[in-house]
């Protein structure tokens, strides 16, 4: 099992919201450290490999017990760069070198509540399945039916008009992605087929999902963090 997977971490330099995002300090780690343990303790993998364009998050990387065989291109760490290209690079790059291996598992750097165990249940419903990716997902806090918007006079309109007198609990439940990791075949991930609309959905509990996007997520996360580790 070992030999036959890699994980790859996608953690470019240009962060511009928080800057410096995938090395800033979280919980008396680098962010990006909580990423690389979790991915090592699952046993799941031979290499766990940072795919950046930033010598700084390279040597961090490093010096937690990743790796880093090549730099990504240019081209593919600006803000727009989808992340299936991403990981077909690092795929190929990893190929050209030798390795042999049938599975790679994208791991996003900043997923500080990511679980060895999610990552060994998924790797083991892909395989059982046959599936070409799997990923975590988690319901939506609030039923996406009752979702309003604002009218210029200040009333409330609903987006879904029909769903206005039902109750909650009889609303179809909906998900979205819980952004912590992607594992896929490799000739799926080379091929840049669709991971989310291709793949299975492992629902985990929404308390564990928190994107960190501003400093107020930040906050939000070490909050939970020590609370979940104390």
């Amino acid at each position: 099992m070992l030999q036959l997977n890699i994980a790859v971490i996608p953690a470019r330099g240009g962060s511009k919201r928080i800057l410096r995002k995938n090395i800033k300090m979280f919980a008396d780690k680098p962010m990006i450290a909580h990423t690389i343990i979790a991915a090592k303790s699952s046993g799941l993998f031979r290499h766990v490999i940072v795919s950046t364009d930033d010598e700084e998050i390279a040597e961090i990387a490093r010096l937690w017990g990743a790796i880093t065989p090549f730099k990504r291109p240019i081209k593919l760490a600006d803000d727009l760069t989808p992340t299936v290209p991403v990981i077909a690079h690092a795929v190929s790059a990893c190929m050209d070198l030798g390795w042999s291996f049938d599975y790679a598992c994208c791991i996003y750097p900043c997923s500080p509540f990511i679980s060895s165990d999610d990552l060994r249940s998924t790797f083991s419903e892909m395989r059982e399945q046959n599936a070409d990716f799997i990923y975590p997902v988690t319901e939506f806090v609030h039923p996406i039916q009752r979702a309003m918007r604002r009218l210029p006079t200040g009333g409330m309109e609903f987006l879904t008009p029909g769903s206005e007198l039902i109750r909650t609990q009889d609303l179809e439940k909906t998900y979205h992605d819980a952004g912590q990791f992607y594992w896929g075949k490799v000739n799926a991930w080379l091929e840049q087929k669709k991971m989310h609309t291709g793949g299975l959905a492992y629902p985990i509990p929404n308390w564990r999902v928190v994107d960190i996007d501003t400093i107020d997520d930040w906050k939000r996360a070490e909050l939970l963090f020590r609370m979940i580790n104390n």
